[in-house]
C-alpha cells in the first residue's frame, strides 16, 4: 500500500480496529438476518509526508449515495457555527450579491442558507439526492454530483468560477486527495479563497478520539500535511484558525501561490511550530495510540457490565459514525449492554446500527424508558444533548460519554465521575 499523497510506502500502521461494516450502513428489519460486509479498518501513517490514511476498502461513491443518512440541519449548535462562518466570511472578504459561493458537499443546506439569506448568490454540490433534495426545496441551487477536477473544469466552462470555495469535513472524506485539491485551484477564481474545515489530527492524538476513525474518513489531517498537499497544487495556506468543533478542528484559508492581494499570517507558522513541537513529524508520535484505544474500550466495556450486573438500564443517544465505530471495536452484538440508541433524524429512526444491531428510536422512547444512563455517542455535542434531554432528571437519570475517558455527568451538566 502506498501513500495517497505522495505515493510513499506504508509501513507505520497508526491504529487498527476490528473489521467492522460501513458506519452509515444502517439496517432495516428485513436485513438483521442477512450477512453484513465487514471491511478492515486499518489506519497508517505515512513516514514522508505524515498523512495519515486509512486503506480504501469501499468506493466512496458507495459510500455517499442515495441513501445517506446524515443530515447537518439537525444538529443546531453546528447549524449556529455555520452562521458564524458566512457572517465572518462576509465581514472580512465583503462578499456581496457579485459574489459566487460554492460549498463542496453542501449536505441539506445547512450554511449556504445563510449566505443567501444574505443576498449573496451560492451554489452546493453535493453528491448524495436525498440531501440535496433537502437544500433545493429551502431555495438552495445544488448539482448533485462528486467533485473532483473535471467537475471543476465543467463548473469553469459554465461561467461558475468561484469566490469563496468552501468544504467542512469533507476533506478527509476524499479518496483521491490530490484530484479533489487540483479541482479547488481550478474552479477558483484568481483572488479567491478556499476554506477548508476538518478534524485536527493533533487533537484525534492528544485526546485518543480514536472513535472517528471509520472507512468514510479516509484521511486524519494535520495542518503541516495539509499545507503540502495544497502547496504541490499551486495553493498557498495564508491562515489558520482552531476551532472548538468536532472536538477540536481547523479552519485553513487558502489562495492561489501567485495572488498577492492576501499576506500569510503569523498563525500559520505558530501552527507549524505548535505540530513540530508536538512531536507530529515523528514515527514516535504515533506509537502509543493504540494502547489509549485499548485502555478506554476496556473502560467502556466495564462500565456496560457493572451496570447490567447492578440492574442498570442503559441507552444511547445519537446514531452517529462515533458510536458505531466504538461500540464495533468493544464487539457489542445486540441489545443486552445498550438496550437502543435514539435519534433525532427520522432517516435513523425504525432502523438498526451496523454490526451491533441496536435499534434506533426517536426521543420519545427515552421518557417510557427512563434509562438509568443516557450514552452521549456524539461527545462532541454533549452540551447541546444534555440541556436538550434534562428531563432524565426527573428519573435520576445520568449521562456518559468515554472519549477521551469515561466521564458521568448529572442533569445539571455537573461532572459526577
Amino acid at each position: 500500500m502506498n501513500c495517497r499523497f505522495c505515493s510513499a510506502p506504508l509501513s507505520s500502521k497508526f491504529a487498527e480496529l476490528v473489521n467492522s461494516p460501513l458506519s452509515n450502513s444502517f439496517l432495516t428489519r428485513d436485513q438483521l438476518n442477512e450477512p453484513e460486509t465487514y471491511f478492515p479498518l486499518t489506519i497508517y501513517a505515512c513516514s514522508n509526508c505524515h498523512l495519515v490514511q486509512v486503506d480504501e476498502y469501499k468506493n466512496a461513491r458507495e459510500i455517499f449515495n442515495n441513501d445517506y443518512v446524515y443530515f447537518s440541519s439537525y444538529s443546531t449548535s453546528w447549524v449556529a457555527h455555520a452562521k458564524r462562518y458566512v457572517e465572518s466570511m462576509i465581514t472580512r472578504f465583503g462578499y456581496n450579491k457579485e459574489s459566487l459561493v460554492v460549498e463542496i458537499a453542501s449536505n441539506d443546506g445547512y450554511l449556504l442558507q445563510h449566505f443567501n439569506n444574505a443576498g449573496v448568490p451560492v451554489l452546493g454540490v453535493e453528491p448524495t439526492t436525498n440531501t440535496a433534495r433537502v437544500a433545493i426545496e429551502k431555495g438552495i441551487p445544488t448539482l448533485t454530483e462528486y467533485f473532483t477536477a473535471d467537475f471543476a473544469k465543467l463548473l469553469v466552462s459554465l461561467g461558475k468560477g468561484a469566490d469563496l470555495v468552501l468544504g467542512n469535513n469533507v476533506l478527509a472524506h476524499v479518496p483521491n486527495i490530490n484530484d479533489f485539491v487540483e479541482g479547488l485551484k481550478i474552479v477558483l477564481k484568481p483572488t479567491g479563497v478556499v476554506t477548508m474545515e476538518f478534524p485536527h489530527l493533533l487533537k484525534m492524538v492528544e485526546q485518543c478520539q480514536f472513535d472517528t476513525i471509520y472507512h468514510e474518513h479516509y484521511s486524519y489531517l494535520s495542518f503541516t500535511t495539509v499545507q503540502k498537499v495544497f502547496a504541490a497544487h499551486g495553493l498557498e495556506l495564508f491562515d489558520v484558525e482552531e476551532q472548538p468543533t468536532h472536538g477540536g478542528s481547523l479552519r485553513i484559508f487558502a489562495k492561489h501561490v501567485n495572488d498577492t492581494s492576501k499576506a500569510v499570517t503569523s498563525n500559520v507558522a505558530r501552527m507549524l511550530k505548535k505540530e513540530a513541537d508536538a512531536g507530529m513529524l515523528t514515527r514516535e508520535y504515533y506509537k502509543s495510540f493504540q494502547a489509549q484505544v485499548n485502555a478506554i474500550k476496556n473502560q467502556f466495556l466495564r462500565f456496560l457490565i457493572e451496570c447490567q450486573d447492578n440492574g442498570g438500564k442503559v441507552i444511547g443517544y445519537g446514531a452517529a459514525a462515533k458510536g458505531n465505530t466504538l461500540m464495533n471495536y468493544a464487539g457489542l452484538k445486540g441489545n443486552d449492554l445498550i438496550k437502543f440508541v435514539v435519534d433525532a433524524a427520522p432517516s435513523k429512526q425504525g432502523k438498526f446500527l451496523p454490526g451491533s444491531h441496536i435499534p434506533v428510536y426517536n426521543e420519545q422512547k427515552i421518557a417510557e424508558y427512563r434509562p438509568d444512563y443516557v450514552i452521549i455517542f456524539p461527545w462532541n455535542l454533549k452540551d447541546e444533548i444534555m440541556n436538550q434531554l434534562a428531563y432524565i432528571r426527573e428519573w435520576g437519570g445520568q449521562f456518559a460519554v468515554f472519549v477521551p475517558k469515561l466521564q458521568v455527568y448529572n442533569p445539571n451538566m455537573e461532572k459526577v465521575a
